[in-house]
C-alpha cells in the first residue's frame, strides 16, 4: 500500500530474531563457506606452477635416492678393480667406472649426500643469520640500523671465492685435528658459504620490516602493551617469511655450486670423499676417453640446481599476494 512502511526483513524472515541471530535450520542445498588458511591458499597457488611441482618430485626422488640408494646398491665406493677401468655404463656398473675401476653409481649416491647436506646446512646458516640481522636492522632506528647496514654492505663488497679459499687454507688443518678431517672440512665449507649468503636475506627481511612495522595490526599490538620482542616474533616476522623462504631455496642451489667449485679446484673435501664436485675434478683428465664420468656428475649438479630454482620460482608466485593465479 502506498505510503506504508515496509516490514523489517529481520522481523518477518523465518528463523531470524530481531537482533539478527539465526535460530532456524539452514535452507536445503546451502553449504557453509569453507575456511581457507593462508598456507592452504599458498599450496593451491603453488600447484598451478607445473614446473615447480615436477621439480619437487624430481628433487624428492634425488634425496630418497642418495639416502636409501646405498642400501639397495651394495657396491663400495673405494673398491678398486683395474680390469674395469673407464668402462661405460653397463649392467654391472650402471653409470660406468672411473680410472681406478670404482663404481660411479655408488660414488654418486655417496657424494650426493654430502653435496645436498652442504647446500641445506649452508642455507640454514644464511637464513638464520640473515633473519636475525635483518630483524634487528628493521625494528631499530638510528645508529643500530646504520651500523648493521654498513656491516651488510661490507660483506657484500668482499669477493666470495678468494676469501673462501683463504679461509680453507688458514683453518683446514686446525679443524681437521680438532674434529676430524671429514667433519672439519664440512663445518669449514658450510660456515664459509653461509657467511657469504646471509646478506641478501638480511636486506629482504629489513625491507619487509620497514613495510610492516607501521601497519595497523602492529600499532594495535603496541597499543595493547605488547613488547618489542613480542611484536617482532608474533606479528612482523611471520608476515615477512615469504621472501625469506624464496631466498632460502636459491641459497641451497648457490651453496651446492660453491661446494662443487671448491671441490673442482681441489680445495674442498679430500680425494677419498667423492662429492659431485670432486667427481668432476677427477674426470677432467679423461673427458676424451670417459665422457660419462663428467656427464653424470655434472648432470646431477645441474639437475639439482635447476629443480631448486624452479621450486623457488613456484614459491615466489605462491607467496606473493599481489600475483593472480
Amino acid at each position: 500500500m502506498a505510503g506504508s512502511t515496509p516490514a523489517s526483513p529481520t522481523v518477518d524472515a523465518p528463523g531470524v530474531t530481531a537482533q539478527g541471530d539465526a535460530v532456524g535450520i539452514a535452507a536445503p542445498g546451502t553449504t557453509r563457506a569453507r575456511h581457507v588458511t593462508p598456507w592452504t591458499e599458498a599450496w593451491r597457488r603453488f600447484r598451478r606452477h607445473r614446473l615447480a611441482v615436477v621439480s619437487v618430485v624430481i628433487l624428492l626422488t634425488m634425496i630418497l635416492a642418495v639416502m636409501f640408494g646405498p642400501l639397495l646398491w651394495r657396491a663400495q665406493i673405494n673398491d678398486i678393480d683395474f680390469t674395469a677401468q673407464l668402462q661405460g655404463p653397463s649392467l654391472a656398473h650402471p653409470l660406468g667406472t672411473d680410472d681406478l675401476g670404482q663404481d660411479l653409481l655408488a660414488r654418486m649416491l655417496y657424494g650426493g649426500r654430502i653435496s645436498l647436506a652442504v647446500g641445506l646446512a649452508a642455507m640454514s646458516v644464511s637464513v638464520v643469520v640473515g633473519t636475525i640481522v635483518g630483524s634487528l636492522a628493521g625494528i631499530s632506528r638510528g645508529l643500530v640500523d646504520n651500523a648493521l647496514v654498513w656491516l651488510i654492505d661490507l660483506f657484500l663488497s668482499l669477493p666470495q671465492l678468494p676469501v673462501l679459499l683463504l679461509l680453507i687454507y688458514l683453518f683446514r688443518d686446525s679443524l681437521k685435528h680438532l674434529v676430524g678431517q671429514e667433519l672439519g672440512i664440512f663445518i669449514l665449507i658450510v660456515a664459509g658459504i653461509g657467511s657469504f649468503r646471509w646478506m641478501t636475506v638480511a636486506r629482504l627481511v629489513r625491507a619487509q620490516f620497514f613495510a610492516l612495522r607501521e601497519k595497523e595490526f602492529v600499532e594495535a599490538a603496541r597499543a595493547l602493551g605488547a613488547s618489542t620482542f613480542r611484536v617482532v616474533v608474533r606479528h612482523i616476522l611471520p608476515n615477512a617469511l615469504g621472501p625469506v623462504i624464496v631466498a632460502g631455496t636459491i641459497d641451497v642451489a648457490a651453496a651446492i655450486i660453491a661446494e662443487s667449485t671448491l671441490s673442482f679446484l681441489g680445495l674442498g673435501f679430500p680425494a677419498d670423499i667423492p662429492t659431485w664436485g670432486r667427481l668432476l675434478y677427477d674426470a677432467k683428465d679423461n673427458l676424451d676417453v670417459a665422457p660419462h664420468w663428467a656427464l653424470f656428475a655434472g648432470g646431477a649438479i645441474t639437475l639439482a640446481v635447476l629443480t631448486i630454482n624452479f621450486i623457488g620460482d613456484g614459491l615466489r608466485d605462491a607467496l606473493d599476494p599481489r600475483r593472480i593465479l
